[in-house]
């Protein structure tokens, strides 16, 4: 899957030293473990392993080909697929996540047949709830999960967010009214 700037595409071996890059950077591993870094063996040994078989695209420029992260669109409930996306922090504030999950709900509607994509992340992490208003989902609850060892933030909770097929529709159809 390509979009203007991005090349979307199954990951593959030669790209774990990537992930481990990805996976060991504190900043980018803030809101999700904290900033511990992760063992490059497990990276190896489950974290590739299930990116390869479930979802998951390696997200590279297309102008230069260099991996800066990954999305991921995988089955939720029924009917529901999950946006993610994990982006190197020399990648951020280029619009690359905006961009990248605007075609992978583009997929989850237009070619999965997708009701409903939500994405979810902590109330504190405002750079990706702010991606997921740009991508047009909305705010439907905010939740707290009983972690075993809570990271800073934990306390105020995760979000959720959703985008429903009739929304969408509707967009899409008046973007595709007004080019006419």
């Amino acid at each position: 899957m390509d979009t203007e700037r991005l090349i979307l595409r199954p990951f593959t071996t030669d790209d774990a030293g990537e992930l481990v890059r990805l996976h060991n950077d504190r900043d980018v591993m803030r809101f999700l473990n904290g900033g511990r870094p992760t063992p490059r063996e497990t990276i190896v040994r489950e974290t590739l392993p299930r990116f390869m078989a479930s979802g998951f695209f390696a997200a590279e420029e297309r102008r230069t080909g260099a991996f800066i992260g990954w999305f991921h669109l995988r089955p939720g409930g029924e009917g529901e697929l999950e946006l993610g996306y994990r982006l190197r922090r020399e990648s951020w504030g280029r619009g690359y996540a905006t961009e990248g999950s605007l075609r992978l709900i583009e997929r989850a509607f237009a070619e999965l047949g997708a009701r409903r994509v939500y994405a979810q992340t902590m109330a504190v992490n405002l750079g990706s709830r702010r991606v997921m208003e740009k991508c047009g989902l909305r705010h439907v609850r905010t939740f707290w999960e009983d972690w075993e060892d809570p990271i800073d933030g934990a306390e105020q909770g995760e979000v959720e967010y959703e985008l429903l097929r009739e929304e969408w529709e509707a967009r899409h159809h008046l973007v595709h009214w007004s080019d006419q």
